[in-house]
């Protein structure tokens, strides 16, 4: 047999830019060393030391779910398979299903939850608005549903559904297992899983926990775990299977080859978390945000949602009439390096504020990026005011993090 030429390919070097750019979108997020170290390294995934990297992280994976529960994993992929692992588990074909969507993730729950047989209810949210639990109860009181799904924060369109205790809480009340995605959220913002009535929280690697994208985390609540381990439907999905996950993660077992680079970083990632605290934490993105929300403003550009119903962890920005956001991003890739994100076909910019992106240095260097750009794609912008007003909001509390 006569194989081909094998095909003519170029390095990374060649295709990677000579200066790496500053991750500053809705993620993947800019790294800390430690963390990029630990992904470089491989240990067996069986064995002592894989057991005590896991029992580190399910015990520092409570402290940042606020969790007492014993079910608590990781997921290899990205934060939609440990979406797909909360729905597949806990919604059987027939279940009644209220899906509240705000955006593209929020029904991205609602079409898996479609997918594995769920009977699906979905409650529109006004555009730019946050949920309202007097709507969420009308519906509530007459479903008779199973399952409640709900963002934190919709990272497509940057906005909070800042009652999520409340419609928990009510979801718990009319016998619901609430599922919360807190993808964009966890770490950056309070988030009390049993305190809030939550049965199954996800998030991703690649955001608020600053460790690589393709690894996340899930956390099911105690009561969820009896609905899991007797539900009457076979599971469709193998390796999303949170029976057989517990096998790994809890029992020191095989379920199959863990992604041990990745645990390896989510290990180093929370640490970190745990050791700024969550108090600290919160305050540095609380802090960050505000700052960079008032530059933007100063600089006269308008945010995208209202601040009662806006997100802090992914700030949305509406781009001026006549002006390309894709031109904008492109020069600041370009010219200064610095990249963020456009929002699915609309005309608008959005810019994270999660883990590592919420330091001080970060904040100037995309702030003097985007008021540039923004110059160069034909904006009037008030560059220097908007970096006065940035800065003011961070020497206000003393706070230079």
């Amino acid at each position: 047999m006569k194989y081909p030429q094998p095909p003519v390919v170029v390095s990374l070097d060649e295709i990677l830019p000579e200066e790496p750019l500053l991750m500053m979108g809705a993620g993947p997020v800019p790294i800390p060393h430690k963390v990029a170290t630990a992904n470089s390294l491989v240990i067996n995934h069986l064995g002592d030391t894989m057991n005590r990297v896991v029992e580190q992280v399910k015990t520092m994976s409570r402290y940042v779910f606020q969790t007492r529960s014993s079910h608590v994993m990781g997921v290899a992929g990205p934060a939609s398979a440990a979406m797909e692992m909360a729905i597949c588990n806990l919604v059987e074909p027939g279940a009644r299903v209220l899906s509240i969507c705000n955006g593209l993730f929020s029904r991205r729950l609602a079409e898996m939850a479609r997918r594995v047989g769920g009977e699906v209810t979905i409650l529109e949210v006004p555009e730019k608005q946050t949920a309202k639990p007097e709507a969420v109860e009308a519906l509530l009181k007459n479903g008779r549903f199973n399952v409640l799904t709900v963002v934190q924060g919709e990272t497509s369109n940057t906005v909070w559904n800042r009652d999520l205790v409340e419609i928990c809480r009510l979801g718990k009340t009319y016998g619901c297992l609430n599922i919360v995605d807190a993808v964009c959220t966890l770490s950056t913002m309070d988030m009390e899983m049993d305190e809030w009535c939550v049965d199954a929280t996800i998030t991703g690697g690649q955001k608020g926990l600053s460790s690589i994208p393709g690894v996340s985390l899930i956390a099911f609540s105690e009561e969820s775990w009896p609905h899991i381990t007797g539900r009457n439907a076979p599971m469709a999905h193998w390796c999303l299977d949170a029976r057989l996950a517990d096998q790994f993660w809890n029992k020191k077992s095989y379920h199959y080859t863990a992604p041990v680079s990745g645990i390896l970083a989510l290990h180093e990632a929370l640490r970190l978390i745990c050791d700024e605290t969550l108090p600290a934490r919160f305050r540095r993105h609380a802090i960050c945000s505000a700052a960079l929300q008032s530059g933007i403003e100063g600089m006269g550009l308008d945010l995208l949602i209202p601040a009662e119903a806006r997100l802090n962890s992914v700030v949305g920005i509406t781009v001026p009439d006549g002006v390309s956001a894709d031109r904008v991003r492109h020069v600041m890739s370009e010219v200064h390096k610095v990249e963020i994100s456009g929002a699915f076909g609309l005309n608008i910019l959005r810019i994270g504020q999660m883990g590592e992106q919420s330091r001080t240095h970060n904040l100037f260097r995309t702030l003097h990026a985007l008021g540039s750009s923004m110059r160069a794609a034909g904006a009037k912008v008030d560059l220097p005011a908007g970096m006065a007003e940035m800065e003011k909001i961070l020497t206000a509390d003393g706070f230079w993090g």
